[in-house]
């Protein structure tokens, strides 16, 4: 007979009325895309009232730190896009080594198709979007319509539910990956401006302390996290955009746990002669055991592992909603979609995204693959190629470092008109290809 569950032997409170709920929110699928929406409305809604001079007043205010002649000032949005953003691109760098490692993009071979996929995706928007603007000043945004919001494709799939095949959200979350490792090299290389060459290597002998602190078996996340403030200063101050520091610290995360899964029983049973033997009970430092136990347990899985598992409902529920806040607001009319930037980022994403990635996808099929994997069909694909068109998050960032002015506005405006119009198309693509799954009886 089963014992008890764990959570059935914690005493419940008044509180959990209130944390259960949203626990389960959190656990669905689509959760943080529908949060991600809303947010953007709201900032539509703010951006386009009559509060429209409040909300843009908020993101302008000042906030930061002076310490002798030195003084560390920025708005609040600057804040959002250096700051919290650069812990979002730091659990994207753990995504990306996960996948190098441990996933798909790990075989060569099976990596050869979300791969192709990916760079058809960003080299044809690319190409639309400066075939489109020509070599006027707003041909610095042809990084764009390049992005892929992950987190709105997870939820247009999760709503698409059972009918949508494993092989077709592994081909699109492995082709977002290498998108987002686009995406990186984009903002490092296209999107630098002058560089202050002390503050790089501060930011990179940074990196090399934290990788030798790795070798030499130093385990604290504290540590680590001191040094990584050093790194993301040293890489805000050189002009190397800030969220580069979490991509590569990120990166460097070990991926392999300090202990064995086969240690967890008899740490357990320790755990048990310690709490129920007469050492406890003499015992004059029950946190310092506690501490140990709790330090020993977390070892058997990996620090990438449980820093992802950590960071990820942060930057779903917190971080990502407060950057839509703060960038997705912008004042617009119907005409502003007629504006040559929003057509190029329209073209780009809605057009351009489906046709690299199938014109890729056939390429591997023909030189590497010999056809697709088992259970995905060309139809399936190319609905996930117009979902993969839906920009959003990195590209509304990647358009901050771009562009200003009326351009900046045009360019989200036609983020937001593209990113709905994908996910319109991919969805109702997906639904016509794909059979429903028939009930059980």
């Amino acid at each position: 007979m089963a014992g008890p569950k764990t959570d059935d032997l914690i005493p419940r409170e008044p509180i959990h009325r209130i944390v259960e709920p949203v626990t389960r929110f959190m656990h669905v699928e689509a959760a943080s895309g529908v949060l991600l929406l809303v947010c953007t409305a709201v900032a539509l809604v703010l951006a386009n009232s009559g509060a429209a001079d409040w909300y843009a007043a908020i993101w302008k205010t000042k906030l930061g730190f002076t310490i002798g002649d030195f003084a560390m000032v920025h708005s609040l949005k600057h804040w959002i896009n250096d700051g919290l953003m650069a812990v979002f691109f730091f659990v994207v760098g753990l995504e990306v080594k996960r996948e190098l490692v441990l996933g798909e993009l790990r075989d060569p071979r099976r990596a050869a198709l979300p791969v192709a996929a990916a760079i058809g995706g960003m080299v044809v928007p690319a190409a639309i979007y400066l075939l489109l603007q020509g070599g006027g000043a707003a041909a610095r945004g042809w990084g764009i319509p390049m992005a892929t919001d992950i987190a709105f494709v997870v939820g247009c799939l999760a709503v698409l539910g059972p009918r949508v095949p494993k092989i077709l959200r592994v081909v699109l979350l492995s082709l977002a990956i290498v998108d987002d490792i686009g995406a990186i090299l984009v903002i490092a290389i296209g999107y630098t401006g002058s560089v202050d060459l002390r503050m790089l290597v501060l930011a990179f002998g940074g990196l090399a302390l934290i990788w030798l602190l790795g070798r030499a078996g130093v385990r604290s996340f504290g540590v680590y996290v001191m040094i990584g403030a050093v790194v993301w200063f040293g890489f805000h101050e050189s002009g190397v955009h800030a969220t580069i520091a979490g991509v590569l610290m990120g990166l460097l995360t070990p991926a392999t746990s300090y202990l064995p899964t086969n240690t967890v029983s008899a740490l357990l049973r320790r755990a048990d002669e310690t709490l129920h033997g007469g050492s406890w009970v003499h015992m004059h430092h029950h946190s310092d055991a506690v501490r140990g136990l709790t330090d020993k347990v977390r070892e058997v899985i990996s620090p990438l592992e449980y820093l992802e598992g950590t960071l990820h409902p942060w930057t779903s529920f917190v971080i990502m909603p407060v950057f839509a806040l703060a960038n997705a607001g912008v004042a617009f009319s119907a005409s502003d979609f007629g504006d040559p930037v929003a057509v190029a980022i329209m073209a780009g994403l809605v057009l351009g995204k489906p046709v690299g990635i199938l014109l890729m996808s056939l390429l591997a099929v023909k030189l590497v693959t010999r056809g697709l994997p088992e259970g995905l069909t060309w139809p399936a694909l190319a609905g996930g190629g117009f979902l993969a068109g839906i920009g959003f998050t990195m590209a509304l960032f990647i358009a901050d470092l771009a562009l200003e002015g009326p351009a900046l506005n045009a360019a989200k405006v036609g983020v937001l008109g593209a990113s709905a119009v994908a996910a319109v198309l991919g969805m109702a693509a997906l639904v016509a290809v794909l059979r429903k799954p028939a009930a059980s009886s």
